[in-house]
């Protein structure tokens, strides 16, 4: 299985499948690019990442630089990323925008809406648009503003639209899998300035 989509001296973008780490871990994916490259000392770093239940296009990092930039654009919302999610009911609004404050719980190893700011709280932003409902289940795509630990998964949940698959914050609906898919990110080359955009499709589950 070829988990590359384009590289050049600079960066990789891959497609992670669900049930792969994004990190630099055995089974990880830069591990799974080396694989494949055939070279185990290759530099690969991880610049953003994906929940393990979670698959999608990511950019990969071939330098210390490279990951420094990128991870700026990301930290200075200048970094696109986008997610096809199917859930549980029907959004009031066609169109619209969550903001919440976050706190992650890191015994429970689950991330909780809440009211009160405080130490560890984060404001979490992101705004959807409904693309087509059936049968109870509504299929949104999603761009993220920011990039908090299982920022979409809660958020959708506390607004009574828990994502399909999502035992932790939603129910067990008998669906093996998280319906949420990294679908599209767009960002500025390190090296070049070049605009890149990259866009890969959900499989067919979704």
């Amino acid at each position: 299985m070829s988990f590359i989509v384009y590289q050049d001296k600079r960066i990789f973008v891959c497609i992670k499948p669900c049930g792969v780490l994004s990190t630099d871990e055995p089974g990880g994916m830069p591990e799974l690019i080396r694989a494949q490259l055939g070279d185990s000392h290759s530099c690969v770093r991880t610049v953003h990442r994906l929940d393990r239940v979670v698959g999608g296009i990511m950019v990969f990092a071939k330098s210390a630089k490279a990951s420094q930039i990128l991870s700026k654009q990301i930290q200075q919302h200048e970094f696109t990323k986008e997610y096809m999610a199917v859930v549980h009911g029907i959004p009031e609004k066609s169109e619209g925008v969550f903001e919440d404050l976050l706190v992650r719980s890191k015994r429970e190893r689950k991330t909780y809406v809440t009211d009160i700011p405080g130490k560890g709280v984060q404001p979490a932003r992101l705004s959807y648009r409904l693309i087509e409902s059936a049968d109870g289940f509504s299929l949104i795509k999603i761009k993220l503003d920011t990039g908090r630990t299982h920022q979409i998964r809660c958020q959708f949940a506390s607004h009574c639209l828990p994502l399909l698959g999502d035992r932790k914050y939603g129910i067990d609906d008998g669906c093996e899998t998280i319906a949420l898919w990294s679908c599209h990110i767009a960002f500025i080359h390190p090296e070049t300035g070049a605009a890149m955009d990259f866009t890969a499709n959900p499989p067919d589950i979704y």
